[in-house]
């Protein structure tokens, strides 16, 4: 599959915190977490204590959503990420890059017990204003 456009990467890149939605049960929970992205892998990666309960539902169901937003009262300037995908941890080589990356965008995180996590998107929906009022970016499939 493609890699995302690239409007969509340099927003996702521009940020840090993204709001985690996860299901255990049809119960619904969310959490905001700091992240970075690795645009290669296509992949987000954060850290959450593994006891914590949405790092509990994902282990019980990996699929998982995500927003990522601009927060703004002006209607043009409006730009914002929702996306599907599985929520993981990460292994062998791709542990060592997702450390990397997260001990790069967040020093200080060395100095705490991580356990990180990665989302693989499979589909990533943007609305970006500046390009015209209710324009939105696709990538990837909702129902994959």
């Amino acid at each position: 599959m493609e890699k995302p456009d690239k409007r969509i990467v340099d927003f996702i890149k521009e940020h840090h915190v993204l709001t985690l939605a996860t299901s255990k049960n049809n119960k619904a929970y969310c959490a905001n977490c700091f992240y970075t992205y690795i645009p290669d892998e296509n992949i987000f990666v954060f850290t959450s204590d593994a006891e914590t309960k949405h790092a509990q539902d994902a282990t019980k169901n990996d699929d998982v959503a995500a927003s990522i937003v601009l927060e703004t009262k002006t209607v043009g300037k409006i730009q914002g990420i929702q996306l599907t995908g599985k929520m993981y941890r990460p292994e062998a080589e791709l542990l060592k890059k997702a450390k990397k990356a997260y001990l790069k965008a967040f020093p200080y995180a060395a100095l705490m017990k991580t356990t990180l996590w990665v989302i693989k998107p499979r589909f990533i929906k943007m609305t970006h204003n500046t390009l015209g009022f209710g324009k939105k970016l696709i990538w990837g499939s909702i129902d994959d």
